[in-house]
């Protein structure tokens, strides 16, 4: 077992299989299935989608509840009740979660139980309304209004006339703001919207069901990407299939996230085995579905360049994989440009100023810029967006300046400069305004095929908890609730710190249990699987 003798997300590791992902494996084809903790999850996703009805992202006209004698749901001390209720099915999420990282950390499953745990945690919240976002409802109301020949880049969908019901569930903050996304999305969004027209509800679910495409790729692109970036597959599709941040944030928001880092994770499979051409042409494909990808296509063309022969100096090298991969992204980008709206439009990248009107103190920049006025403000009462503007103007010099550090970084080529690429995405989520709590899966997904220690991944538990909780079911941000954030944090550590050890606080019981450092764990579910013995990586 591999577990604090694990190596931080590195590039060192080989790429060949280490003993202790092949153990992982045979423990996988003898262990017994998590039925129990995969049921808990179910149970917890059941709950939430039922909940959901009444405290998530609910619609202005409801034809499900609407007056009817459930209506209680939504108002005063039933909606109240309906909110607990959903935050206890996210607690049995979050349990068989780090319960299922528990066994995957000391070998006893393979990969089929967590993929199968996540596709089952899923399943309830495809049918449920939007949990912990709204941002469905802006991806159908520009898609509608591309369908009726209004450009989102222009207008916001407030300036359609038809489609009542797409355009009022709109959050107010979006009805006059362009769209922020590529065009390939809308085009997506337009063709979803041209088949369920006024539906919302059928609008919602068949977003996410295309969405899962994007899942799809994922789950077609990681164990290939582990191979090269010497991680263990468990671990990686625990961490990037089954974590709350893609169950509940990228399905159950939804969110096109999903389907952009479809195209980002077969494309970084594409360069590392040197298929460059098809690499940037799939990371260029998911910039047009959401422009973050464009951050990866530099540190691929570094991949592309130390593949060539080594007997020219880097800078010839570096030149010669440039140059087509501008000619590529030129291609790409203007014929998926072209097809998705007939034109030549570049509107989307005005488009990406609308976000920056978001302002708490999730973004790293703008909260330093808080911190400031609220200090300021005890002498002098001052007006607080100079201190945001200021903040975040240093943040982008910063921001760049990290970025072209990283990119340098990964001159060498090959893992160095995926694990680069991993940290840049991150950087680009927390420092850029805004700072939504699923930018970080951009990151996340990447570095999941890396090898990780036991400590970070126990961080990695904490920041996904945290993430999801920040935002209220109802898609409205709770970070200036400070009890309620308080809550949060307390129990986000206690998710991180029960990866570590089950029940830490003894709040259940005393679990018998073997240090860490021994040949087997003893956790609460141990009669799901047998031990097995396992090799130290």
């Amino acid at each position: 077992m591999a577990t604090t003798t694990d190596s931080a997300p590195s590039a060192e590791t080989p790429a060949e299989e280490t003993a202790g992902a092949r153990a992982e494996a045979r423990a996988g084809e003898t262990a017994r299935f998590p039925y129990r903790t995969i049921a808990m999850g179910v149970i917890g996703s059941v709950v939430l989608m039922l909940a959901s009805l009444g405290a998530g992202g609910i619609l202005v006209r409801d034809p499900v509840i609407g007056a009817g004698p459930l209506s209680w749901m939504r108002y005063g001390h039933g909606h109240a009740l309906a909110t607990t209720v959903l935050y206890v099915g996210f607690g049995l999420v979050v349990w068989a979660w780090v319960r299922l990282g528990r066994y995957a950390l000391a070998g006893r499953i393979g990969t089929r139980p967590i993929v199968v745990a996540a596709f089952a945690w899923m399943a309830p919240l495809l049918i449920a309304p939007p949990l912990f976002t709204r941002d469905v409802f802006s991806y159908l109301g520009q898609g509608a209004q591309l369908l009726h020949g209004l450009d989102p880049y222009d207008y916001g969908p407030a300036a359609l006339d038809v489609l009542p019901d797409v355009v009022q569930n709109v959050h107010p903050l979006w009805q006059t703001t362009p769209a922020p996304y590529g065009p390939l999305f809308l085009l997506v969004a337009e063709n979803i919207v041209g088949v369920t027209g006024n539906n919302m509800i059928a609008g919602v679910i068949l977003t996410r069901v295309v969405l899962l495409l994007g899942l799809a790729g994922m789950l077609w692109a990681l164990p290939k990407l582990v191979r090269h970036l010497g991680g263990r597959l468990p671990v990686t599709m625990w961490l990037a299939v089954a974590s709350p941040m893609t169950v509940i944030h990228l399905v159950g928001g939804p969110h096109n996230d999903l389907l952009m880092l479809a195209f980002l994770t077969v494309g970084v499979w594409a360069a590392l085995e040197r298929k460059h051409a098809l690499a940037i042409a799939l990371v260029t494909v998911g910039m047009l579905i959401k422009p973050t990808a464009a951050v990866a296509l530099p540190f691929l063309v570094w991949v592309w360049a130390n593949h060539l022969p080594r007997e020219e100096s880097l800078f010839r090298r570096f030149v010669k994989a440039v140059t087509p991969s501008l000619a590529i992204f030129a291609v790409v980008f203007t014929a998926g440009t072209w097809v998705s709206l007939g034109s030549f439009n570049l509107g989307w990248v005005a488009g990406l100023q609308a976000p920056q009107i978001i302002a708490n103190w999730l973004n790293f920049p703008t909260g330093l810029g808080e911190i400031a006025h609220t200090l300021v403000n005890l002498v002098v009462d001052v007006p607080v967006s100079p201190f945001v503007t200021v903040a975040r103007g240093l943040a982008w010099v910063a921001l760049s300046a990290v970025m072209v550090w990283q990119w340098w970084l990964a001159r060498n080529g090959g893992r160095e400069a995926i694990l680069r690429m991993g940290v840049t995405l991150l950087a680009v989520a927390v420092f850029s305004p805004p700072t939504l709590p699923w930018y970080l899966t951009w990151g996340f997904v990447i570095l999941s095929a890396f090898p990780w220690r036991r400590v970070h991944l126990a961080v990695v538990v904490a920041v996904s908890m945290f993430l999801v909780l920040v935002y209220y079911p109802t898609g409205e941000q709770s970070l200036y609730d400070w009890w309620f954030i308080i809550g949060v944090i307390a129990a986000s550590l206690y998710g991180a710190a029960s990866l570590l050890k089950p029940d830490p606080l003894g709040l259940i019981g005393v679990w018998r249990r073997q240090p860490v450092t021994a040949a087997s764990e003893t956790d609460p579910g141990q009669a799901e699987g047998p031990p097995t013995s396992r090799a130290t990586s």
